[in-house]
């Protein structure tokens, strides 16, 4: 009787955007052991690992086993579908034979990143499969740092969103938040730096590219408009302060309201 060895463990590994600093200690432990296998995402057979190359920065050698695994940036849904397959099946044969998975995310695994779908791919083949993620900082909050711009304050609202949404949705964010975080601006660049010229929000309105890497771009306010009709990372976001925020009554939850007798001594 052959004994089948325990299953591998697949983890996604938070890398943060860009920066090897921001790596956490958790991410950083699980990257220095020897006995994992690293698989992390490419566009296309012609492009390099952005999440492969902030640990390179780091100077974290890969393991002996490590690969790349097919994301194609695509909208072709069949397409897509069976690149997805490809990657959970060559992951899966990695977990059942017994060895331990780490995917290489940039940013945060839970915020917009490859890891959930194929971890749900890899579970749907083999419920038996165990998840972990480790949490990482996220481009967004990072991107704040890098501006010195304060994502929320007090009771301020937040929206994140896919400009791909369009700038229409847009305009119905404005009464409800006071910061829009709009992510994947790359196709409508032109058209959200329109949007925000006439809505008058460019002087509270940033752009940065490729957060915490060596070519990382900022452009603050004004300065965004030289971006007209240029190429931009796909790994680009905007953060716009909105003036327009309509505030209705706020509910204190435990901020408890000073009693008329606060400060009084008691009688004796």
């Amino acid at each position: 009787m052959t004994d089948t060895p325990p299953l591998g463990r697949l983890t996604g590994v938070s890398l943060g955007p860009g920066d090897p600093g921001l790596i956490t200690r958790a991410a950083w432990g699980l990257l220095t052991r020897r006995d994992t296998v690293w698989v992390y995402p490419t566009r296309s057979t012609r492009t390099a690992s952005y999440a492969l190359a902030i640990v390179t920065r780091a100077g974290l050698p890969p393991p002996p086993h490590h690969q790349p695994l097919l994301f194609p940036m695509t909208h072709d849904a069949d397409k897509l579908q069976r690149s997805w397959l490809r990657a959970a099946d060559t992951v899966l044969q990695l977990l059942q034979d017994g060895r331990d998975v780490l995917f290489l995310v940039e940013g945060d695994a839970s915020t917009y990143a490859t890891f959930g779908h194929l971890a749900r791919t890899v579970r749907a083949l083999d419920a038996r499969i165990a998840v972990e993620v480790v949490a990482g900082v996220n481009a967004f909050a990072a991107a704040s740092a890098t501006v010195r711009q304060p994502l929320a304050e007090q009771d301020d609202t937040v929206a994140i969103v896919p400009a791909a949404y369009g700038v229409a949705a847009l305009d119905r964010l404005l009464a409800d938040f006071d910061t829009l975080v709009l992510l994947k601006v790359k196709p409508l660049i032109d058209e959200v730096l329109d949007w925000l010229q006439a809505r008058g929000l460019l002087g509270g309105a940033s752009f940065i590219e490729r957060c915490g890497a060596p070519d990382e771009r900022v452009f603050r306010g004004d300065q965004m408009l030289a971006l007209r009709g240029s190429k931009v990372s796909y790994l680009s976001l905007m953060l716009v302060r909105s003036p327009h925020r309509v505030r209705g009554e706020r509910i204190r939850g435990c901020l408890k309201k000073p009693s008329p007798t606060a400060g009084m001594e008691s009688p004796p």
